[in-house]
């Protein structure tokens, strides 16, 4: 049994320096937040500094709350934001300041803000062309209206409830991802949702803007949040991206957005026809749009291979912990009466708190993005299955073969190891077989931090409304936990023949 362990162990120990990531190097880390514009502006970002020397971009971390934690831990070096975000959200400032006053309360959190790269993306509340409503002010008037507003502008200071003070809103909204929104709207499914002013599904589906007669909104110029270090300790990939200033017009944002939205072309091939304009002289000329993959080219190619090991490794090594940490914790629970409900209650507990709330917390405690504070979620959520099962199967081992074992002369320790485990590991199996399924469709959160996987497609098609990008991660995702499930499934019956032999 030592010997099996410690062979576990090892196998661990080989995991984690597999997925270990690389020592600190002199690259640049660019994030980006998960929606279109902002997988754009950081591919561009990249693609600049990358000129000069090495440059890669994480992207799609989730919300602010997420994004910048990675900033702020020296997970991500510089990625791009609005004024109106970093004043009123990440600054709470109740009311806009100029920029070098929010400089001057950044400096002691380390961070800089400049390089204004010369669009403004507002929020705005858009409705259907046949509305009869066309100032946000209207709205007051029909309380029967069913708004449907992104989760981040539910929650931002900017947002919902500052709006809903401002105007004296009586409607309630219902959360919805920005990037079904649209859908949502031309289905009458809701009459009012948020939008970006760069949207290109604005004239898409042929929305009307309302009217902001209140003034409500503040500017939301688009500028970089950086690491105040990043100058001195990257004054090349600085100085590239510094070029950027003032270059994107909200005409070329929008193009860009529709072009990966409307024609589906990829974020990097976007961001680089882009940067060959500019360099060329001819911001303004578009490329053709090319044909759209299929679902067969978007499941299978797009790097499908590297994302399912990324994929495989994250549930095999959240498996891996959660044994480690479960199975011990599932032997207390049922020698120690006392101990069992505390800990069970634990498991249970870790269970409940939602993935991107415990994916926000970990990172500032970890201080990294990527997969250690993936696998730390994923083996918190894999934990009760496995402690559960553990104890149940103890429990489950007759009072007499512990009495007989004990009569043999096997000390309480040899009976639990030679006796009682054994009999209970059909049981404690079923439970890591549970955590593993469970696992497979929970690892598609690892996206949001940049840990890779399935759920990098999967983020990527609610960005852009793109039900075929969903597919092409929900399905691989699918049956890797069909697979799992099987290969648990044959190795019991395997274990059963075993023991029916013997």
């Amino acid at each position: 049994m030592r010997i099996r362990y410690a062979a576990l162990l090892s196998l661990l120990a080989a995991c984690c320096v597999w997925l270990a990531p690389a020592c600190a190097d002199e690259r640049l880390h660019v994030g980006s937040k998960r929606f279109t514009e902002s997988y754009i502006l950081g591919e561009i970002l990249t693609q600049a500094a990358a000129r000069v020397g090495p440059a890669e971009h994480r992207q799609g971390l989730g919300n602010t709350a997420i994004v910048l934690s990675a900033l702020r831990s020296g997970a991500i070096d510089v990625y791009p934001e609005y004024l109106g975000t970093i004043d009123l959200e990440i600054l709470k400032n109740p009311q806009p300041t100029s920029i070098e006053q929010m400089r001057e309360k950044l400096r002691p959190l380390g961070l800089g803000v400049g390089v204004p790269l010369g669009f403004s993306n507002g929020y705005a509340l858009a409705m259907r062309s046949d509305a009869d409503i066309t100032r946000l002010s209207q709205l007051v008037r029909h309380p029967e209206s069913k708004i449907g507003l992104s989760h981040e502008f539910l929650g931002r200071q900017d947002g919902w409830p500052g709006l809903a003070a401002r105007y004296g809103l009586p409607q309630r909204p219902r959360g919805l991802d920005h990037g079904i929104a649209y859908e949502a709207l031309a289905q009458r499914q809701v009459d009012v949702i948020d939008i970006y002013s760069t949207d290109a599904k604005i004239r898409q589906y042929g929305l009307r803007v309302l009217d902001d007669d209140l003034h409500y909104f503040p500017r939301y110029d688009a500028v970089l949040l950086y690491r105040l270090d990043l100058p001195q300790r990257l004054p090349s990939a600085w100085q590239a991206i510094e070029g950027l200033q003032n270059t994107i017009t909200a005409q070329d944002m929008i193009a860009m957005n529709a072009a990966a939205e409307l024609d589906g072309q990829n974020f990097a091939a976007i961001a680089r026809g882009w940067l060959g304009r500019r360099a060329g002289g001819d911001a303004h000329a578009s490329a053709p749009a090319p044909a759209r993959d299929g679902l067969l080219d978007k499941t299978f190619g797009n790097g499908f291979w590297p994302l399912a090991r990324q994929h495989l490794l994250l549930v095999l090594m959240a498996v891996l912990l959660g044994c480690v940490a479960g199975v011990p914790l599932g032997v207390v629970a049922a020698l120690s009466p006392r101990l069992r409900q505390p800990v069970l209650a634990v498991a249970g507990m870790l269970q409940t708190v939602p993935s991107l709330a415990l994916l926000a917390i970990l990172i500032p405690l970890l201080g990294r993005i990527g997969t250690t504070p993936a696998l730390v979620a994923l083996c918190a959520y894999a934990l009760l299955p496995i402690v559960r099962n553990t104890c149940t199967g103890l429990l489950e081992v007759p009072a007499g073969l512990r009495t007989a074992a004990l009569a043999l002369g096997l000390k309480r320790g040899q009976s639990l190891l030679h006796v009682e485990l054994p009999l209970a590991a059909p049981v404690i199996l079923a439970g890591i077989k549970t955590a593993a399924v469970m696992s497979v469709g929970t690892a598609t959160i690892a996206a949001f931090i940049g840990a890779g996987g399935f759920g990098e497609r999967i983020t990527t098609g609610l960005a852009l409304n793109d039900n075929d990008m969903l597919l092409a991660g929900a399905i691989p995702a699918a049956l890797l936990a069909l697979l799992t499930q099987a290969g648990f499934e044959l190795f019991e019956r395997f274990l059963a023949r075993r023991r029916t032999a013997a």
